[in-house]
């Protein structure tokens, strides 16, 4: 089974794109990459889960949107829920300019035979895609308090926030389902590399949330919404054990 992540450019930016293979016991990163056309990245998604291959996908992008105004029931549940972490995501609607991008691409998984994987049987081979959100998801996967904010404010802070976001990655050697990392991109001075590095370990979340799911299921993570409002699946706040 292999976990495609994919940090979504919602209008035309570069995408973060992420591989983990689980090979029985371990998760296992293969490859982390970031790729600009949708063409380009839809290549990636042939390259490591060609037609036929097990595999699951999280995109951290809006690819069902039925709504022409207003906001998704998705989006408003992550508000309703996520607001003291400060991980309310960003509205959307037909009527966005992402939107039909975004949904486009939902589509182009859909024609790869990835349907939407709400309903999954945990820990069997299968094909499926599924829509994510990392910062919830890092808020959860290691019982944080609030969000890290690498994403906005002064270059410092971001740097900053994104080395937190690097050393909690490590930790998921020790989480189940385990993934062996023997290196991470390191954290860049300049803003053009930090967004290169911040959009890869998105793409690393996303595919550690789809591995997740396969693992888990609804057992210990959440769905908000489903096929026909849309929906994000989130891993439950998972409470780690005191060193004390």
């Amino acid at each position: 089974m292999r976990f495609l992540g994919i940090d979504l450019g919602w209008t035309s930016g570069p995408s973060g794109l992420c591989c983990l293979v689980w090979n029985g016991q371990t998760l296992v990163l293969m490859d982390l990459d970031r790729r600009q056309p949708l063409a380009d990245i839809l290549a990636w998604v042939d390259t490591w889960a060609p037609v036929g291959q097990p595999a699951g996908i999280a995109v951290d992008a809006p690819t069902i949107i039925p709504n022409p105004t207003g906001m998704r029931l998705p989006d408003r549940l992550t508000h309703q829920y996520f607001r003291s972490y400060h991980a309310g995501c960003y509205p959307a609607n037909q009527g966005r300019p992402f939107a039909q991008r975004t949904v486009g691409f939902g589509q182009a998984l859909l024609a790869r035979q990835f349907r939407h994987g709400i309903d999954i049987q945990p820990r069997s081979p299968d094909r499926w895609q599924i829509e994510v959100f990392p910062h919830p998801a890092v808020v959860h996967l290691f019982n944080l308090p609030r969000i890290l904010k690498y994403k906005k404010g002064a270059l410092a802070e971001r740097r900053q926030e994104l080395a937190k976001l690097r050393d909690l990655l490590w930790q998921l050697q020790q989480t189940e389902p385990p993934l062996v990392l023997t290196e991470l991109p390191a954290i860049p001075l300049n803003g053009s590399s930090l967004k290169v590095v911040e959009d890869q370990l998105d793409a690393l979340v996303c595919a550690y949330v789809a591995a997740y799911w396969w693992y888990w299921g609804p057992q210990k993570n959440q769905v908000l919404g489903n096929e026909e409002t849309g929906y994000i699946v989130v891993p439950q706040r998972r409470l780690l054990q005191s060193s004390t």
